[in-house]
């Protein structure tokens, strides 16, 4: 099955190395915005959510084609980057999502699998 998006989540800076966070948070974000402008990603877009009481705070989603997406992940910057992000993160993880039309796709399978009563 195919994905156009990365999920980048996390619930909050680990005690005592918040500076770290926020430095790389911006190194994070420059990095991204050199990937799109070389055509590497589609886009990104990064989300902070309210205070909810849940252990996600926040979260990047990263748009591109599923191959380029592929090769990002392979890439020793983006391990270094989630290396990185593990020793100042709580809860911090990485998904393959859907966006568009495929979630419209992803959804179509789902119903014509469910047992007929």
């Amino acid at each position: 099955m195919s994905s156009n998006a990365i999920f980048f989540g996390w619930n909050r800076s680990l005690p005592g190395r918040e500076r770290l966070s926020a430095e790389h948070f911006q190194e994070f974000v420059q990095y991204l915005a050199a990937l799109q402008l070389r055509g590497s990603i589609d886009g990104f877009e990064p989300v902070f959510l309210e205070p909810h009481g849940g252990d996600l705070n926040g979260f990047i989603l990263i748009r591109g084609e599923q191959a380029k997406l592929d090769a990002l992940q392979a890439s020793d910057d983006w391990v270094t980057h989630m290396t990185r992000a593990m020793l100042h993160l709580d809860g911090s993880g990485v998904a393959r999502a859907l966006t568009g039309d495929l979630v419209h796709g992803r959804m179509a399978l789902w119903t014509g699998l469910i047992p007929s009563s």
